[in-house]
């Protein structure tokens, strides 16, 4: 059954022999036109070369800048906190489940903006020092975590 098999009709091409005389259709020039830079041998011109014009991303005016050193990180607010309530164990998890971060793997830092309930445990990678006072200034204690 194996020796049987063969390409279906129309899948195999047969390859195009160019420069094999007027009656191939593909003889004398074979199909690159006459003269210039297109019909000579070797190096073809790249995809993006526009003719020795200004390269389009050369004349579009360059603007801001771009830190590559930058680390991202995901803001909470103290404000933020209050649907946790009073007590309320808050850390990178418990804050995933209630929508306030993505959970993108990224630190979080809490800052101070709002107002704190009261005694949290807050367990995050970065703490702003207004946010530290806050929580603090209502019986809370923070930590931080690696």
């Amino acid at each position: 059954m194996l020796d049987r098999l063969t390409p279906r009709p129309g899948a195999r091409h047969r390859r195009r022999r160019v420069g094999r005389g007027p009656g191939s259709g593909r003889g004398q020039s074979s199909g690159t036109g006459v003269k210039g830079q297109g019909t000579r041998s070797g190096q073809k011109i790249k995809a993006w070369f526009e003719g020795g014009q200004m390269p389009l991303l050369q004349r579009v005016p360059k603007r801001g800048f771009k830190n590559r050193f930058r680390k991202e990180v995901e803001i909470v607010n103290v404000g933020d906190l209050a649907a946790f309530g009073d007590g309320a164990n808050v850390d990178v998890e418990a804050l995933v489940r209630q929508g306030l971060v993505r959970g993108s793997g990224a630190p979080v830092k809490l800052l101070g903006g709002g107002e704190t309930p009261k005694s949290l445990t807050v367990k995050l990678h970065r703490v702003s020092a207004s946010a530290r006072a806050k929580v603090e200034a209502a019986g809370g204690t923070v930590e931080l975590i690696g």
